[in-house]
């Protein structure tokens, strides 16, 4: 009889599986051929639905909305979208890593904003060819389309691969190493003891050396790397005194760098990019331009912003 009871358990527990993979074979199926502005509006009744039901998600896209009329003057017209940009940002990744898998991905939108970012770099490195190029998105409407765009532009920049410092999950919707060969990620953590934090420096100094071109997410705010040692450098933003993470400067500095910073959004159903001008990342006042350049997007591009709402964002104490 136990035998049998754990065979009829182990035969529910496959059946469960294959029903799990046929749903979500089927969801990426549908989600590959939405557009995106179907998709966004997706996000905006997923998250005035789960809202009513959640308090916590409630509060968070709230902290997110008065936050922004804070810091930014943000206009009311844009509460919804500044409330759920993180379920917003989850099913755009979503979109654009069914539309890879499934080779539905000719997105021209995104691709004329790789162009755009080629051609700079081809500008700036026909001035100076000894001078490396980091590229930095910052971090709005999706981590997904930032990396297709990188992939784009590596194409076009005739590389084989291109490297970008991520501290973000990995295979959150499948394979990525798979998915997108071209591009190696060299994490911010190790998990599992594969890799060295403290060989990240010296990964990117390859990857440099190499290709003359990286990808670095300037952007990110001290508190997102709370977990691990962390090294920030003082600017001014919006009449205060903040701190940004300083890992860009010290990395690029030493190459007399160039960082190249952009930000996508998305209007009227149509991706766009904004290019900020080359920053050189070996002069004193780098740090603060970066600062400007995150006041700028951060302004013109908030109800996109994945890290909007939170109490401290660039603004804290560097000691206890």
């Amino acid at each position: 009889m136990s035998s049998f009871s754990a065979a009829l358990r182990r035969g529910l527990f496959l059946l469960r599986e294959r029903a799990a993979r046929i749903v979500s074979l089927a969801r990426r199926n549908v989600f590959a051929r939405l557009p995106f502005s179907v998709v966004e509006r997706i996000a905006l009744a997923s998250w005035l639905v789960r809202a009513v039901f959640d308090a916590r998600r409630r509060s968070a896209g709230i902290a997110r909305y008065e936050a922004g009329l804070a810091d930014v003057a943000l206009a009311r017209r844009e509460a919804l979208r500044t409330m759920s940009a993180n379920v917003r940002e989850a099913l755009f990744d979503e979109r654009l890593y069914a539309g890879r898998q499934l080779q539905r991905d000719a997105w021209p939108d995104l691709r004329a904003a790789a162009g755009e970012l080629a051609a700079r770099i081809r500008q700036i490195r026909r001035a100076d060819p000894t001078r490396p190029v980091i590229l930095s998105p910052f971090h709005y409407l999706s981590q997904y389309a930032n990396i297709y765009v990188i992939d784009e532009v590596r194409r076009r920049l005739g590389l084989e691969t291109i490297s970008v410092v991520s501290g973000v999950p990995r295979d959150v919707y499948g394979n990525d190493a798979a998915m997108i060969p071209s591009v190696q990620v060299l994490y911010t953590y190790d998990e599992n003891g594969k890799e060295s934090r403290n060989g990240l420096g010296l990964r990117v100094a390859r990857a440099l050396r190499r290709d003359g071109v990286a990808v670095i997410f300037a952007d990110v705010p001290p508190f997102a790397f709370a977990k691990f040692p962390m090294e920030t450098v003082g600017v001014t933003m919006r009449g205060r005194h903040a701190r940004i993470h300083n890992g860009v400067f010290r990395l690029g500095a030493p190459f007399d760098a160039w960082l190249l910073p952009f930000y996508l959004h998305f209007e009227k159903r149509r991706f766009g990019v904004r290019v900020f001008d080359p920053v050189a990342l070996a002069h004193d006042d780098a740090p603060q331009r970066v600062a400007d350049n995150i006041v700028v997007a951060c302004r013109e591009n908030y109800p996109h912003w994945l890290f909007a709402g939170h109490p401290s964002t660039y603004h804290f104490a560097p000691t206890r």
